[in-house]
């Protein structure tokens, strides 16, 4: 495990090459964010953006989504794979928004798990980019992987231990942007498959590095 100057010093790495730290998935309302983090389940970020325009076209409101037909729900994103449970949780979460909360979606873990098809990396990521609630550690395979990497866990691929061993090492008003920012990284250096090395800035702090001739 890393020392706190190790951890400071990679948060500012990140910091330096990724300024903008801003979630890959686009949205313009607050529970827009909610259902297309349920879409990004099992499917890319990309093929979430390209399909979530014409649902929320069709359905441009909570009311309108609570009352869609979940067939046809289905049939507009069926490309994102695990349509049918995905379309079911996205109609039976509007209602439960409208009729339990207000139709504003919650601001505390606890609430937004009772939320049909929310886990904790949809909970975290709605309240670290919504409510800029510090601590947010959105556990994906990118923060995984990389945070694994650099020593900053185990190494365990289990999401709820990953969060809690990050969230016990980082800055908890960084957490958040600290996710995304492995996440543009994973996909633009430290990749699965053949990581670019070379070119990796916090090669200083990965225990993975490996010298390329």
């Amino acid at each position: 495990m890393k020392s706190a100057d190790d951890v400071l010093s990679i948060v500012n790495a990140l910091k330096e090459a990724y300024p903008e730290a801003i979630c890959s998935l686009d949205y313009r309302k607050d529970y827009e964010l909610l259902f297309s983090t349920r879409l990004a389940a099992q499917c890319t970020d990309e093929r979430v953006n390209m399909v979530t325009p014409t649902l929320f076209s069709r359905f441009p409101t909570l009311e309108a989504l609570a009352g869609a037909d979940v067939a046809e729900v289905e049939e507009i994103i069926h490309s994102t794979g695990f349509f049918r449970a995905k379309a079911r949780d996205i109609v039976a979460a509007s209602r439960m928004l409208l009729e339990v909360y207000g139709g504003k979606v919650p601001a505390t873990m606890e609430e937004l798990l009772k939320l049909p098809g929310v886990g904790r990396k949809t909970a975290n990521l709605v309240l670290g980019d919504i409510y800029n609630t510090p601590g947010a550690v959105v556990a994906d395979t990118h923060c995984i992987r990389i945070s694994g990497r650099l020593g900053l866990t185990d190494g365990t691929k289990e999401p709820p231990k990953v969060e809690a061993q990050l969230r016990a090492v980082l800055p908890p008003e960084e957490s958040n942007d600290f996710c995304h920012r492995l996440v543009l990284h994973g996909r633009a250096v430290c990749m699965a498959r053949k990581p670019d090395c070379g070119s990796c800035t916090l090669r200083p702090w990965c225990d993975f590095y490996q010298p390329q001739d």
